[in-house]
């Protein structure tokens, strides 16, 4: 009796087992996408911060974004190193201070960028993808980065709210010095910046080519050093494989750097400050989708407060070399703008409370949502910004359902239990107060 008994369940845990390997290898078949959050996160409500939406100036005129943004990043802007200091002891002020005063105009904080070392500060260094001789080498003499250092910030105190100690330490166009030297170089900054002006926010050089095992490596090497120490605020580089793949796909990014951060034994607050060098060489996309991609780019940031993402920057403004452009430099903002404009305004207000995707809360295996509850004039209300990654989905309003609100400022009417179809096009759904 005892060994049918003992037979019949070896049976039940190898049935459970095999079902267990073909779903597995269902999950194995789904969009890697979905392949990080399994379930949805809650955490106590915390507003949506403005400064989450970022953009790079890829200009020199000191002009704002023509739609709204909430912070504003300075990279391949006029500000380089070797450009505003074209001789040891000289310095260019003009392009930065017209940055500062646009900036400061239009109340957006401002992240200056430090990196591109001048030719005379390293004569000898590997030439960064430049033609004005700027150097991807560190300094020879890091006295030299010292006083340009101090001079940045002793001329800027309090009007830049944050220094990302180098542009791109990943990639030897951009830095071609050892770790070492770039935690040295990371150590000599904070300790000016903090002592010339304690409430500037410290970002530590942006880490990128995170998809490969050598981007990889650096950030980790950099943070065994001891590197993160010395700031407030780790700086990555979150982006696609390929312009054309769902924003969405950033997360697995998300969770290698999260993995890495953690094996070292720290969890830093992050900001994504950037994208791959190679993003000019990729065709532009469409207008629809180059609009949906550009909001869930965001929203994506919201999906990785998981990790202690706080900011976003998109690369870039300005620009028109890029897949997905946002505004041109004298240009009018872009659909895609716009539609980052009308997602500020959904959030202007409000509290995220969740995010989650697939069937882990009900949902068709490609729809994603985030949830919020938001502070109106009269009175406070949940709202859902639903998606699907890829495709069209059928979904339910919720049981308070009263409106779904799209990109384009238009809305329609809707009672709890309808049909919903979503695309790639976030839409928000509100509920009654």
């Amino acid at each position: 009796m005892h060994v049918r008994l003992l037979c019949l369940l070896a049976l039940r845990v190898f049935g459970r087992l095999m079902l267990l390997g073909r779903g597995q290898a269902s999950a194995r078949q789904a969009h890697a996408v979905a392949q990080w959050i399994t379930g949805p996160w809650v955490s106590p409500p915390a507003p949506v911060p403005r400064t989450l939406f970022g953009v790079t100036l890829n200009s020199s005129t000191g002009t704002m974004p023509g739609f709204r943004v909430g912070a504003v990043r300075l990279w391949d802007s006029g500000t380089r190193w070797a450009e505003i200091q074209p001789r040891r002891g000289e310095f260019d002020w003009t392009v930065l201070d017209r940055h500062v005063a646009g900036a400061r105009e239009a109340g957006l904080p401002v992240l200056f960028v430090l990196g591109g070392t001048p030719e005379w500060a390293s004569p000898g260094g590997p030439p960064a993808p430049y033609p004005d001789g700027t150097r991807a080498s560190s300094p020879d003499s890091l006295a030299d980065w010292d006083a340009f250092v101090r001079a940045l910030v002793k001329r800027y105190r309090g009007r830049i709210e944050a220094y990302e100690l180098w542009v791109l330490a990943t990639d030897p166009r951009f830095y071609s010095g050892s770790i070492e030297n770039l935690v040295e170089m990371t150590r000599r900054a904070s300790r000016i910046i903090r002592a010339e002006d304690p409430r500037a926010t410290l970002v530590c050089p942006g880490m990128g080519s995170l998809w490969s095992r050598e981007g990889q490596d650096v950030l980790r090497r950099f943070a065994h050093l001891g590197g993160y120490g010395f700031c407030d605020v780790a700086g990555i580089k979150l982006y696609q494989r390929s312009a054309s793949d769902p924003p969405e796909s950033m997360l697995a990014l998300a969770a290698t750097v999260d993995r890495v951060l953690h094996e070292a034994g720290i969890q830093p607050r992050l900001w994504s400050t950037g994208t791959t060098y190679s993003i000019t060489l990729e065709r532009p996309l469409d207008e629809q989708k180059a609009r949906d991609y550009a909001v869930r780019f965001f929203l994506t940031g919201l999906y990785a407060r998981k990790v202690n993402l706080e900011r976003m920057y998109f690369y870039n403004w300005g620009g028109t070399k890029i897949p997905i452009v946002l505004q041109a430099e004298g240009g009018a903002p872009t659909r895609a703008a716009l539609a980052v404009e009308q997602l500020q305004r959904w959030l202007a207000r409000a509290e995220s409370r969740s995010c989650g995707n697939g069937l882990a809360i009900n949902l068709s295996e490609n729809v994603w949502q985030c949830e919020f509850t938001i502070t109106g004039p009269e009175h406070r209300y949940t709202a859902t910004i639903r998606w699907a990654v890829t495709g069209t989905a059928d979904t339910t309003a919720g049981p308070k359902a009263t409106m779904v609100r799209r990109l384009d400022g238009s809305a329609e009417v809707v009672r709890p239990g309808d049909t919903v179809t979503v695309t790639e096009e976030p839409i928000l759904i509100e509920d009654h107060p």
